[in-house]
């Protein structure tokens, strides 16, 4: 999964905010992504990295596939899988996720091949459109969440049941850190505001957490508290414990 947050921005002069991050953030996950294998494997992304030049990418150089959300940074596609799917009559798949934290979640999927050919965009085998349906078990209350989105992956590579899977383990993990982070750090209510600082905070948290799962600790609150009562242990993670000691006795 890649996500505009955790690739990263990096400023550019001469060049508006927006412009800024699409730009750095195709430089920065393509790179990213050459260090890893894979070919044959699908990379979920989020509306910000739904670009022509990295689904060009994905495909062509590296044989992998892709499985982007369509918004409003791509307005004509978007404008194209709206039209298309208005009248979308029965779901071709449902999915009921058992209750959970007292709600109630139903998921729905339309797929088609039949604007491949049309959409502006390369490499598209299936377009798509999500229904999210959450009901509040205790006050009744509902909301429905719509999301289009696009993949290279043929019908025959994912069905429309995959293809959801995969939706929903990309927003499954998205969600985890957000509220991982959240909790840990109280981000939505940081003070950090001006330039690139909260982007740039937002990854020195998400490596912090990365490292302490890395570890299987188990609890990231736990072992938040205890490396903040403990400086030793910090560098223990870090692997510098050595490097520190031979530091302080020079």
């Amino acid at each position: 999964m890649l996500h505009s947050k955790k690739v990263g921005t990096l400023p550019v002069a001469g060049k508006e905010k927006e412009e800024v991050k699409r730009t750095n953030e195709i430089k920065t996950a393509i790179p990213l992504l050459e260090a890893i294998a894979i070919e044959g494997k699908e990379v979920s992304a989020d509306a910000l990295l739904t670009q022509r030049e990295l689904a060009d990418y994905l495909v062509t150089k590296r044989k992998a596939h892709y499985h982007f959300t369509v918004k409003g940074n791509q307005p004509g596609v978007l404008e194209d899988l709206k039209l298309y799917f208005q009248d979308r009559g029965e779901a071709h798949f449902v999915e009921h996720t058992p209750p959970d934290h007292g709600r109630v979640e139903t998921r729905k999927i339309w797929t088609t091949t039949e604007l491949n050919d049309y959409l502006n965009f390369p490499h598209v085998a299936q377009a798509f459109v999500i229904e999210r349906h959450v009901t509040k078990k205790k006050t009744g209350e509902s909301t429905l969440d719509i999301a289009y989105g696009i993949t290279s992956r043929t019908p025959q590579q994912a069905g429309s049941h995959q293809v959801l899977k995969v939706n929903r383990g990309h927003w499954a993990i998205e969600n985890s850190c957000h509220y991982i982070i959240d909790w840990n750090y109280d981000e939505d209510r940081s003070r950090i505001r001006t330039g690139h600082g909260p982007e740039n905070m937002t990854r020195l948290r998400r490596f912090a957490i990365s490292v302490i799962k890395s570890k299987g600790s188990g609890s990231v609150a736990q072992k938040m508290r205890q490396l903040t009562r403990n400086v030793r242990l910090v560098f223990d993670y870090l692997r510098m414990t050595e490097n520190s000691c031979a530091s302080h006795s020079g």
